[in-house]
């Protein structure tokens, strides 16, 4: 944003630094000025102490977003004297009735102030406000309206001004009706949701609460009476109405922040002051001022905090001069910065915070604010006391076990937001997740209590880009619970599309979920179990029916796995199949790693034996292995599927069957199998799949 030194100044008739040294020391305290900039007069030259600084604010400090909080910032930093704003009025006209003002969201909209002023006469902006507006690049509309743009630039909170005579009845603040229609000052038409916030007359909407005003009540030249509105809308509101229709104004910047709880009836007072100067005019009846006490009490009437002069000194330790903060110092950035502080126990305050700074919450912060406004680059130089060493997490062995397997298999290690959507957050979590207290927007609104959202973006974003063959791991930390009692778990997700190859076992289209399915199976290979089962039962909803399982660790469910949702897929605009897995290695980290152990290769052949059997598509792998391993042949080396064959047409393999050539291998470590040891062996494992329900194929 534009800030004008000249305009500071006003606030400030004591302040005797340059421009220059007014920007840097600004920049210090994290006022950042990015450019500065020299006015000249009309004929080149330079002005006196007119420079325009160009702003970067922080999010967090939307109370310097205007040129009296910067002011005020100078003040606390030079101590000097801030020139309270000049709001007296003239006295007001007895009102034969109060105008009425109700709020029927007093969940969104905490205050609203409103003030009647008549016998107006709107003209073109002339003296000092033109000026600034010229040397601002600020557009010029008329005077009554460009007042109201003044008073958001100078004390920062945003204010309208509606035609009195082209309202139908009192004020009444509420939700939108759906479908409900409201033509805004831009021109443009826009259909309402019903969780928009409107200010509307007793007929129709006449503004979008805190974006932006109406047509059908906007000042013209025309326009005799007006009512000045200034009021604090819920931030979230704000932001909402804002994004949907995809509208950013000087007022939602501000009100999505935080404004000031408390300058709704300032600002009202200062634009009446401005109107009637300009414009001409008379107050009629009282300010209505409507509060919504449960909103107050979460802005401007919060608890005080307790400040320790110990704890100061402890956090910011020496200065540059060797005096340290003393209590002395404390009082004067603290009280400058508008905070009220009073003698509490030996060596503390209580310490009650201003309105204007919503970011303030607890001792630390007020710490931060003690060294900011001291300057960070006068303390010395000194490291924090350490003793002891760092302790390794007790999973870091396993995590990196983990890491190394996936990278080994061709994954590639990727990091995504710890934020998502609540959509987001509902669909792929069967625990409550953690809403933001202030999200920078609703596709970061809660903690993530999955990985799978941010694995999804991250697979999007390259297929986007023509990239088609991924292989994607993530390991992290996801949250469930509450805003007040967060819980973190280690999780893990791995993501797959493209590039995968058919095998005698299976087809193109299913390669990816025995790819993953193969992946999981390796990985949980490393640690002790006494079974690994795999199933379909239990499945969330965003996987697709049918081509997902789960895989089964002692009993307990520890990924789930296999071809996203085709609804989600859709949702999401993905070009190709995407596989999933999502492990939850909480209760994976509960099991100890496998230990190695190294076999002397055995100095004799190994002897293969295949065999064909037909079996009913309900017999699954796991009980043709176990029924193999169960025989306890010593010499068997490894059980292997090396093709599975179904006939659609069930000439050769009847409808419901399948059709499994299994390898096995023999070997001894001692000596040469006999052809009669394996005959028996052989006759063994066949008699074990004939009861299993196997078919020897002809």
């Amino acid at each position: 944003m534009k800030i004008l030194s000249s305009w500071l100044r006003e606030y400030l008739p004591a302040l005797d630094v340059s421009d220059r040294q007014l920007a840097d020391d600004l920049t210090l305290r994290g006022i950042a000025v990015e450019g500065f900039f020299s006015l000249q007069d009309a004929a080149g030259a330079s002005l006196d102490n007119g420079a325009l600084f160009e702003m970067d604010i922080t999010t967090n400090r939307v109370d310097a977003m205007n040129h009296y909080g910067i002011a005020r910032e100078a003040a606390a930093i030079y101590n000097v004297a801030l020139q309270p704003l000049d709001v007296s009025l003239p006295q007001a006209k007895p009102a034969a009735k109060p105008f009425a003002v109700k709020i029927e969201a007093p969940d969104l909209c905490g205050r609203f102030t409103a003030r009647v002023v008549h016998g107006i006469k709107v003209g073109v902006s002339s003296g000092k406000l033109a000026e600034y507006f010229t040397a601002l690049g600020q557009k010029q509309i008329s005077s009554a309206v460009d007042i109201t743009n003044f008073v958001w630039l100078a004390m920062g909170h945003p204010t309208h001004a509606f035609d009195l005579d082209k309202l139908e009845g009192g004020i009444i603040v509420r939700y939108a009706r759906k479908g409900e229609k409201l033509k805004l000052l831009d021109g443009t038409d826009r259909t309402l949701e019903a969780d928009d916030l409107v200010v509307a007359d007793e007929k129709k909407a006449i503004a979008l609460a805190g974006v932006m005003g109406g047509w059908d009540t906007m000042i013209t030249l025309e326009t005799k009476n007006i009512l000045v509105e200034a009021a604090w809308f819920s931030p979230a509101s704000v932001r909402r109405s804002s994004r949907r229709h995809g509208l950013h104004t000087d007022a939602s910047h501000r009100f999505e922040r935080g404004a000031d709880f408390n300058a709704a009836p300032v600002a009202n007072a200062l634009v009446t002051k401005l109107i009637l100067e300009a414009c001409g005019g008379s107050i009629e009846g009282d300010l209505i001022d409507v509060v919504v006490s449960e909103a107050a009490a979460k802005t401007a009437n919060r608890p005080a905090i307790t400040l320790s002069v110990a704890e100061v000194g402890r956090h910011l330790g020496e200065t540059l001069d060797g005096k340290g903060i003393s209590a002395e110092i404390i009082e004067q950035y603290l009280s400058a910065l508008g905070c009220k502080l009073l003698p509490a126990a030996a060596g503390s305050y209580s310490v009650t915070l201003p309105s204007w700074r919503l970011d303030l919450e607890r001792e630390i912060d007020l710490i931060e604010e003690v060294a900011r406004v001291y300057g960070y680059n006068k303390f010395a130089n000194t490291l924090p006391s350490f003793s002891g060493e760092v302790v390794e997490l007790p999973y870091a062995h396993k995590e990196s076990t983990l890491r190394t397997v996936l990278l080994t298999l061709g994954y590639s290690e990727a990091i995504s937001s710890t934020f998502c959507a609540e959509a987001d957050a509902e669909l792929f979590s069967r625990y409550a997740a953690v809403p933001m207290g202030n999200p920078l927007s609703e596709e970061a609104g809660m903690l993530r209590p999955s990985l799978v959202p941010g694995m999804l973006g991250m697979l999007a974003h390259n297929l986007n880009r023509d990239v088609a063959d991924l292989r994607f791991f993530e390991m992290g930390t996801i949250f469930t619970g509450s805003t007040d009692s967060v819980h973190e778990q280690p999780s893990l997700v791995i993501g797959a599309t493209g590039g995968a190859l058919a095998s005698s076992l299976y087809s193109k289209d299913d390669a990816l979920f025995f790819e993953i399915k193969g992946a999981i199976e390796t990985l949980l290979a490393k640690f002790a179990h006494t079974s690994l089962t795999f199933d379909t039962a239990i499945l969330p909803p965003w996987l697709h029916p049918g081509r997902a399982a789960r895989a089964v660790l002692d009993g307990v469910t520890t990924a789930v796995f296999g071809q996203l949702d085709s609804i989600e897929e859709s949702r999401r605009k993905l070009k190709q199949p995407v596989f999933i897995a999502e492990i939850n290695l909480a209760h994976l980290y509960t099991l100890a790693l496998r230990q190695p152990i190294a076999h002397e290769l055995s100095r004799f052949p190994a002897v293969e034996r295949d065999f064909s059997l037909v079996f009913a598509d309900a017999v699954r792998w796991q009980q043709i292995s176990d029924a193999v391993n169960t025989l306890q042949i010593a010499t068997l080396l490894s059980t292997t599927p090396i093709e599975i064959f179904r006939d659609s047409k069930g000439k050769n393999v009847p409808a419901g069957h399948y059709s499994l050539l299994l390898r096995v291998v023999f070997q001894s470590p001692e000596r040469t199998l006999r052809e009669e040891e394996l005959t028996v062996w052989s006759q063994s494992i066949v008699e074990a799949l004939t009861r299993l329900g196997g078919k020897l194929r002809a």
